[in-house]
Formats: structure tokens, C-alpha cells, sequence
């Protein structure tokens, strides 16, 4: 009775973690040896709301940006890691990037929690944050 309700829950969970997982292990693999132009661009952007990242070298906070990416799809992608590990690490790479959205000027219009045409990337994140949040309630929910 055990292993069918793992399985069932397995089940559920795919969708998600697999849509989630690919999507941020493209982004990840996207970064990985980052051009120095890049590396700089994704740093100062990142700065603009988490001032201490300016103190990394701009290819170092790359590697450091794709390899968290990375570890975060890994989390997603491989079935043996618990749910709610997986949406831990998801929920706070989410966080993180709905810091920048919330943080950075022009990403959302005056006074709003919309996004303006430049928010729009960041602002769809927050599905991510859905994702991370459904399967630490589910994995929560499965062990009671």
C-alpha cells in the first residue's frame, strides 16, 4: 500500500518537476562558460538588488549563477531526491529571482505589483515559486 501511494505520488510530481527541472537546467547550462561581457551583464544586473554579489569576480558569480542553476534542476530531475527537498531549493532559487522583479526599478509599473514589458521575464517566476510550494505541501501532506 506503501509503494502505491509513492508511486501515485511520483506521479504527480512529474509533471512539475519535470517542467521546472528542464526549463531551469537549460538556464543553467546557458551560463556555463559565460563570455566575460555576459558574466559581467548577469552580475551587475544581480547587484542592482544584491549589492554583496558585486564583490565576486564577474566569471566566478557566473559559474557560481549556472551551477546553483544546475543544482536546483538536479534536485527537480532526480526521482530519489524527496519532494520537499526539491521544493525547498526551488522555492528559494524562485525567491531569489522574484527579489529581483520586486527590487529593481523598472520591472514593475509605478505603484504595482504588474509587470512592465521588461518585468514580464522575471515576473513569470513566480510559477516557479507555485511549483517549489505545491511540493513541499504535498511531501508535507504524504507524511502525515
Amino acid at each position: 500500500m506503501a509503494f502505491r501511494s509513492a508511486w501515485r505520488s511520483a506521479a504527480r510530481q512529474l509533471p512539475l518537476r519535470l517542467t521546472a527541472g528542464t526549463f531551469i537546467l537549460n538556464s543553467g547550462l546557458s551560463k556555463r562558460g559565460a563570455d566575460q561581457a555576459t558574466a559581467e551583464g548577469l552580475q551587475q544586473f544581480a547587484t542592482t538588488t544584491y549589492p554583496f554579489l558585486g564583490k565576486l569576480d564577474a566569471q566566478k558569480f557566473a559559474g557560481l549563477l549556472s551551477s546553483g542553476e544546475l543544482a536546483v534542476a538536479a534536485t527537480l530531475l532526480v526521482p530519489v531526491v524527496p519532494a520537499a527537498v526539491a521544493g525547498v531549493a526551488l522555492t528559494a532559487f524562485s525567491l531569489g529571482t522574484l527579489g529581483l522583479y520586486l527590487r529593481t526599478q523598472g520591472m514593475r509599473e509605478e505603484g504595482s505589483l504588474r509587470p512592465t514589458q521588461q518585468g514580464i521575464p522575471l515576473a513569470k517566476d513566480v510559477w516557479l515559486l507555485g511549483i517549489g510550494l505545491s511540493l513541499i505541501a504535498e511531501d508535507l501532506t504524504e507524511h502525515r
